[in-house]
């Protein structure tokens, strides 16, 4: 909330645009996910065991009405997952999520170049659950059950930068981390698990293009 508060009270204080700007574009990349789960599946150790490679994909609309403060939505599609390794099974499951995340875009830098930082929430729920490879027997293991909540919340953080181009949009790398605070099994004192949050790690390329540019007027400290 105290982050929250200060980033706003940022944004009050910088340049506005008299007139908004908007934004359309995609982006997409690779990411590397698995699930905290708590007590902890011994097949899921050391966490190279645990991550399952994925892709991930969607379209970005960004709205600019202060100068270095914009708000960024996302409709993206997202694989995550989890994978059980011993040295002769490997056993992997795959999540596939439509995701809705809401971010604060922070940027700062030249007209060619800008660093920039998302922060926010995100809403998704998973539309399809699969496994693959041989079940890992072994004490804490995952045997294959449907998740029980399809429905997910969380947070999401990445950074970045991005490059301005005259007449061919903006182009940007971002490296973004998302952690899932809905867990899929349940997590009540009557069943096994205390944790099972999903989490990942993505880098995505995209590009954006402004959907009307007008001239920009600024109107200081307003």
């Amino acid at each position: 909330m105290a982050l929250c508060s200060l980033f706003y009270i940022q944004a009050k204080a910088q340049p506005r645009y008299r007139e908004p700007e908007f934004y359309l574009g995609f982006h997409g990349g690779v990411s590397a996910s698995t699930v905290m789960f708590t007590p902890t599946v011994a097949n899921m150790s050391p966490i190279t065991n645990a991550c399952v490679l994925g892709g991930n994909g969607g379209l970005v609309f960004r709205y600019a009405g202060h100068k270095y403060c914009h708000f960024q939505m996302e409709l993206n599609y997202v694989h995550r997952g989890w994978a059980e390794k011993s040295s002769n099974a490997y056993y992997a499951r795959s999540l596939h999520y439509i995701e809705l995340p809401i971010l604060m875009h922070l940027n700062f830098g030249s007209k060619k170049c800008r660093w920039f930082f998302n922060l926010g929430p995100q809403i998704g729920y998973c539309v399809k659950d699969e496994s693959a490879g041989d079940y890992v027997n072994g004490a804490g293991s995952v045997e294959y059950q449907p998740i029980d909540h399809k429905f997910d919340w969380g947070l999401a953080a990445g950074t970045g930068v991005y490059f301005i181009t005259r007449k061919a949009g903006i182009y940007h790398l971002e490296a973004r981390f998302d952690f899932s605070f809905g867990g899929i099994y349940g997590t009540q004192p009557i069943d096994h698990f205390s944790m099972a949050n999903p989490m990942d790690l993505s880098i995505n390329l995209g590009w954006l293009m402004p959907v009307h540019a007008k001239r920009k007027v600024k109107i200081e400290n307003l």
